[in-house]
This record gives C-alpha cells, structure tokens and sequence, in this order.
C-alpha cells in the first residue's frame, strides 16, 4: 500500500483549467495514428484534437471506421501516435513513460468494450473477473475486503453475489455487459471510455445499461468518453459531442448546441438519419447524404476552428466564414425533411421538420391508426366523414383522413345511385 501511495505522486491531484475555469482531465492534441508501413501505410485519425473536462460526458461519434475507437483504445496506449500527445490531467501518457505512471493511469482510466463475450475471459469466474485488477494493483486490506468490494459491485451494476461463481458464458448479453461494467467500476478510475457499450443490447436492456453509467456518475464523479453511431441516444446523455468522420474531427459542440447548429454537411447527413418514432413521417422521409466533393481544399486547407459559443467546425477560411453566418442568425437549423405524401412522386414538395425541438415527438401523431371504424362511420355519414377527414388532415392524421374520405366517397357515390334509381322508378310510375 505504501509502494501504491508513492505511485499516486506521478499525477497531480487536479488537471490544468481552461479559460473558464474548468478543469481539463484529458486533453488530445494533435493526434495522428497510423496503421502499417510504407505505401500500405492507414492514416486511421488525423490531427485529432479536443478536451474531456471533469465530471462531463464527452461523445464521439461517427460511422463505422471513422476511427472513434481507435482513438479509445489510443488513450488507454492500446494504440500509439504517430504524431501529437496525450495528457491526462496536464502530464503526457503517449509514447514511452515511466513504469510507475503507466501503472497509475491503468488505475484511474479504465474502459467498458463493446462485445461483451469477447471481452470476458470465458474461462475465470466472475469473482475472478471483477477482483483481477484489484490483484494486480493490490487495492484491498485484506481477503474480507476484497470480497465486500466485490460483492458491492456486483449488487451496484444488478446483479446477484451468487453469480460470482459462474463463468460469463452462463450469462445473457446484458448481464456480461453488467460484470464488464463492474470489472472496470471496482477499480474506482477518474475516466471511463465507453466503447459503444449498448450496441450489441437489446432495445430494453440498452436504458438500463445508460442508466446504470449515469448513476455512477453522479456517485462517483466520473467522466466518460462515450464513443457511438447512434446520435439519438447520444444526444440525451452527453454534455459535449465530437462527430468524426474517416479520421478527421469535423464538429464539435455541446449537445444541445450541435443538435440546433449541425454546421457540418456530415454532421447533418447523421442527424437526418435518425429514425422518426412515426412510421408514416419515416416513410416519406428524404435523407440527407454528404458528398465530400462540395468541399475544395486543394489551395484553402482546412482545421478545425472555433466559430463562438463553444461551437468547433472543421473548414477552410470560406466555409468558415459561412458557418459562422449561419449560427450568429440564432435560428435553429431544420434538419429533417418530410416529402409531401400528397404530391406527385416526381414533383415532390419538400417539407421542413423541426428535429432540434424537444418537443417533436409530441408533434406526430400517436393515434393515426386508419381504423376501418372511420370509413363505416363516414358510409353512412358522409358529410360528417367529410368533416372529420379535414380536421384530421389539418391535425396531420393522414391514415385516419384517408379512412374517412374513402368511406365518405364511396357513401356519396351509393347515395347517388340509390337516388338516381329512384328518379327512375319514380319518372317510370308516371310515365
């Protein structure tokens, strides 16, 4: 313990502060990370930079082999740079360090993967598991301890002391996500990376995992670098979003902040593929797709760039200058578009939804079921089935306007022929 108490000198007790007091806990700065050598050379993440501050949870998300958890796996020195640095909390833990700081970083940052299976060793327990690193770095009195600290965990993530005996493949898949949440949270680190650690979930099993890292945050005062694909759930657990894409980090904001201002045509083609909660909204969606082509670089180089309001966005000076236009406007930008389902499918009219507003669930609507209750009322009540179909349609019900208009036109049109043919029977009698 005493050995352990001078390792705890290589880092100091708070990070560096930023110009608003805020303190830095892990800072990247300039990072590049190649893959292979020569001509077969990867460049997987260029020029990356951006800072974690303590307690926040920073989001880097992206498309597969954007390169989000090659930058995980950087921080914890899985992966090296090629060029730039590391810091946590001010001191450089890239490239070479001394043993006894190597050590104290493997102890305050510790990370969650994303298979579950292939992260746990099928062959140890689970007591095995959770208790490895308080082995290797000898962070219990004594056996009595280890088991508390163990057992607490284990009960803390939602399990039960009774699992401890058995092997990961005994477990579902939320359940190993839970011991490999525990294995890291036993050790007591400053910053968790987060490696998309719901992805292989199950809908229903995903908000309970989310909730069990908030919970940890709160008690623990963690940080997370929570890396994902998944903008939807991103937005409503991060402080600060990083969207990288093919390496370089495009836009950076807070959450809020990136969700009303998406600035980056990347940024918006991920937005724009957000699922609608509306099956009908969905359906006549119109995805935004980026083309890397719009961009010219070939004199004006691009960097990332500090446009106001905490708001980075990656551009030459031109597209700068735009970018900066556009947010100073304070007018949240409509990111979904919905094609007219009534159009002409060749001449469809673009209609603008407002994704960055909170409250667009509750704008769609919930009981649009075309119920066939519509078009029998409407048969024998057609004016009324009229009526009701354009109070629908205003309200944007567009299954329940087209169940009452059906049933309205088909009453009309056998009214009018019960009418026609008593004209006929009628003119016929007094003939």
């Amino acid at each position: 313990m005493a050995k352990e108490k001078m390792r705890k000198r290589q880092l100091p007790e708070h990070g560096p502060l930023d110009e608003n007091g805020r303190e830095i806990l892990l800072s990247v700065k300039n990072v590049d990370i190649t893959f292979g050598k020569g001509d077969s050379a990867v460049r997987a993440v260029k020029n990356a930079s951006f800072d974690i501050y303590k307690g926040e949870t920073f989001s880097l998300v992206g498309e597969s082999g954007s390169g989000k958890t090659t930058i995980g796996r950087a921080v914890i020195r899985v992966n090296p740079c090629a060029a730039g640095e590391i810091q946590y909390k001010g001191v450089r833990i890239s490239g070479k360090t001394s043993r006894a700081l190597d050590r104290e970083v493997i102890r305050n940052i510790q990370m969650v993967f994303q298979d579950p299976a292939a992260s746990l060793n099928e062959r140890a327990t689970v007591d095995y598991i959770v208790s490895e690193g308080l082995y290797n770095f000898h962070l219990y009195e004594n056996e009595e301890d280890r088991i508390n600290k163990v057992q607490k965990i284990i009960e803390d993530v939602g399990l039960l002391p009774e699992h401890l005996t058995r092997y990961p493949h005994e477990f579902s898949g939320g359940q190993r996500q839970r011991i490999g949440l525990a294995r890291a949270m036993v050790m007591e680190p400053e910053l968790v990376i987060a490696d998309e650690p719901i992805s292989a979930l199950d809908v229903s099993i995903r908000a309970q995992v989310l909730n069990l890292l908030k919970k940890f945050q709160r008690e623990k005062n963690l940080t997370y670098l929570f890396i994902a694909h998944d903008l939807s759930i991103v937005r409503f657990i991060s402080d600060r979003i990083g969207v990288i894409y093919k390496g370089d980090i495009v836009e950076v904001a807070d959450a809020e902040e990136l969700f009303d201002y998406p600035l980056h045509p990347y940024t918006r083609s991920l937005i724009s593929a957000i699922p609608i909660p509306d099956p009908q909204l969905e359906k006549h969606k119109v995805l935004f797709t980026y083309d890397p082509s719009v961009h010219d670089y070939s004199e004006d180089k691009p960097e990332l760039t500090d446009i106001g309001h905490g708001h980075y966005v990656y551009g030459n000076a031109k597209e700068i200058e735009e970018y900066k236009k556009i947010r100073e406007t304070n007018v949240p930008m409509k990111t979904i578009t919905i094609a007219d389902p009534e159009a002409d499918e060749n001449v469809q009219i673009g209609k603008q939804v407002d994704w960055s507003s909170s409250e667009f669930m509750l704008q769609t609507p919930l009981h649009d079921t075309g119920s066939i209750w519509y078009t029998i009322g409407s048969f024998f009540l057609p004016p009324l089935g009229i009526i009701g179909g354009l109070l629908f349609k205003k309200f944007k019900h567009l299954r329940n306007y087209k169940a009452c208009m059906k049933g309205a036109w088909i009453g009309l049109g056998v009214l009018g022929a019960i009418v026609a043919l008593f004209g006929l029977l009628l003119a016929s009698a007094l003939l």
